[in-house]
């Protein structure tokens, strides 16, 4: 289709075209959705006054609210995508871990080993949830949201669970749930200047904290009860570490933002 009327070419229209000389296929190649109706009136390609209908073909314009209707079932359908359940996924496996790590007193190794696969599975998960979101294209707000709270709850109960039982000290936990939670938190008190991209470090740091805390959640003894205390003291310095390295990054963005929101209006006055 090339957007002229039939009439204007000499020929009768053919039947699916509408009067303003645009099919629906044509409709959508120029960017119109079904939610965008064209006036009575006006044609898709051309101003007003070339005589035509609406671009769905059927002489009646969409309305606005209907289209505004049909956005939102899409977003809504939008949320039960894969990486969105692998995310509910380790919701659920929260009080399924905490109750498996607690059974029997919390020192059965058999509970101590359906606990650690449970716990894994939510660490899996959280590898791939984040890279089907972004390869495809599966972003949604309620992953935003939803998916930094499954990383951490899984990570906080099985800290809380390890001091309860004795087997981590607490200060331990309060070091690693205290800078996960700051930096949460300073996070969102410097978007409005930008985003703190994960580093390097930040996920050497996850991937020990991992590992370390999988490892005292098993009933190990001999050299791998020693192993698994280095584990951890090197899953410490890298929180540490890593946390005053957001720290950093989130003071120049700082700066940085509001040099730029003073240049900006320094050029507005001007």
């Amino acid at each position: 289709m090339t957007g002229v009327p039939a009439s204007a070419a000499g020929g009768p229209a053919k039947a699916g075209s509408s009067a303003s000389g645009v099919s629906p296929a044509g409709a959508s190649a120029l960017g119109l959705s079904k939610s965008q109706p064209v006036r009575p009136g006006t044609s898709a390609a051309a101003p007003a006054g070339d005589g035509g209908s609406s671009a769905a073909g059927d002489g009646t314009a969409r309305t606005p609210r209907g289209g505004k209707l049909a956005a939102a079932a899409v977003n809504q359908a939008s949320v039960w995508n894969i990486a969105n359940l692998l995310t509910m996924l380790r919701l659920v496996l929260v009080p399924a871990f905490v109750a498996l790590m607690l059974a029997d007193g919390g020192y059965d190794p058999a509970w101590r080993s359906f606990a650690w696969a449970a716990f894994a599975i939510a660490m899996i998960t959280d590898l791939f949830d984040g890279h089907l979101a972004r390869t495809y294209n599966l972003v949604t707000d309620f992953g935003k949201i939803a998916d930094p709270i499954a990383d951490k709850a899984i990570m906080g109960a099985a800290l809380i669970c390890l001091s309860y039982l004795g087997d981590l000290p607490w200060w331990v936990t309060a070091v690693i749930l205290g800078r996960e939670l700051g930096i949460t938190l300073m996070r969102f008190l410097v978007i409005r200047y930008g985003v703190i991209p994960a580093s390097r470090g930040g996920k050497l740091k996850t991937l020990t904290q991992g590992v370390a805390v999988g490892m005292y959640i098993l009933a190990l003894t001999g050299w791998l009860a020693s192993l698994r205390w280095w584990v951890m003291a090197a899953a410490v310095v890298l929180t540490v570490v890593t946390g005053l390295d957001y720290v950093r990054q989130a003071i120049v963005l700082r700066r940085q933002g509001m040099a730029e929101r003073e240049r900006a209006s320094e050029e507005t006055e001007a």
